[in-house]
């Protein structure tokens, strides 16, 4: 179904990239918008993961400059029965995390030091698990060549919006809507690569928050560090986020300012939404458990976690679900 949804969101947005080159340059334009579209799929595939972490100014960190984090994302990957991604921490105040990579031999996860700041110990753990789960679904490869095409479909149509309001009437040689139709083009283009983005991306969300939980085996742990963040992201401007829109949707949490609310334009789902499906599958493990059936019920992937902590520890079998509410020191997992 990945592969399916991967293939139908590319034809939308490839789709979409030709019809805005017809519009601006007619058939030639279409031929020309295509071509490059198409060059650009392959190209997005083999580097968007790369260009992504270069335009966020992530730093890779290992064994040594961030024990307990990798280690705490090795264990979560052998969990997931994943690869070890690489891992890597972003300088930037906003709490927030994505992954990338075109598989899950190619896969890395990133978290800002605003993130590993906010969060403790096991919120980071359901954060890292969500990041995995993106990878397990190869979310990854959707989400990164759609920033690249949607970032390209921007940058058309500003050329658009340029062409019609100083091309004159030299934009009526290249297409049938002249200049007013050029600056329709600069608008609506955006939008409708925001709505193919969106078509996915509310339910990605939503499976990445399940398997997610599965992965550490506290939903509770994601639930409250997504409860965080709702907080974190509102307080803290992300202003990268903030000058490259269309990579928005890659985040955990939407890193721009004004997107709150569960509307059409929000390329996330609501957070108080995201909590209640994690509660309510807190609460049907806790059932299980009672009932005398939760061990075999629960799901595999889930089961390790209670015998191993995330960073790297054993955790005794008696250490309570729900992320501790009092504040505690700790080493920074970047240090």
């Amino acid at each position: 179904m990945n592969y399916v949804r991967t293939g139908l969101l590319l034809a939308g947005l490839t789709a979409l990239f030709g019809a805005v080159g017809m519009m601006i340059g007619g058939q030639q334009g279409m031929i020309i918008a295509l071509l490059f579209a198409g060059a650009m799929n392959v190209f997005a595939y083999w580097n968007s993961d790369a260009m992504l972490l270069r335009m966020r100014s992530a730093k890779q960190v290992d064994d040594r400059t961030a024990p307990e984090l990798v280690s705490m994302v090795r264990d979560l990957a052998r969990n997931a029965g994943l690869p070890m991604p690489k891992v890597y921490v972003i300088e930037n105040p906003q709490p927030n995390a994505f992954a990338t990579g075109r598989n899950p031999a190619n896969a890395a996860v990133a978290a800002t030091t605003g993130l590993l700041k906010l969060l403790d110990r096991n919120e980071i753990a359901g954060v890292m698990a969500h990041e995995l789960a993106h990878v397990k679904n190869r979310d990854t490869l959707t989400m990164t060549i759609t920033a690249t095409i949607a970032g390209a479909i921007s940058a058309l149509a500003n050329f658009a919006m340029f062409a019609g309001m100083f091309g004159g009437n030299r934009s009526e040689n290249n297409n049938p809507l002249g200049g007013i139709g050029m600056i329709l083009i600069a608008i609506l283009a955006p939008m409708g690569a925001m709505i193919v983005q969106m078509a996915i991306s509310r339910t990605r969300e939503y499976d990445a928050d399940r398997i997610g939980a599965e992965i550490c085996g506290h939903p509770l742990w994601l639930a409250s560090a997504l409860a965080k963040l709702d907080k974190g992201v509102h307080a803290i401007p992300n202003m990268e986020a903030e000058r490259n829109p269309a990579t928005a949707h890659m985040y955990i949490a939407n890193p721009l300012s004004g997107k709150g609310v569960d509307n059409l334009f929000s390329t996330h789902p609501n957070m108080a939404n995201r909590i209640a499906k994690l509660q309510e599958m807190a609460s049907g493990l806790t059932g299980q458990g009672s009932g005398g059936h939760g061990a075999a019920a629960r799901p595999a992937s889930a089961r390790p976690a209670s015998q191993k902590g995330p960073w790297g520890g054993s955790q005794p079998a008696s250490r309570p679900t729900q992320p501790a509410t009092k504040p505690r020191r700790r080493t920074r997992p970047w240090n």
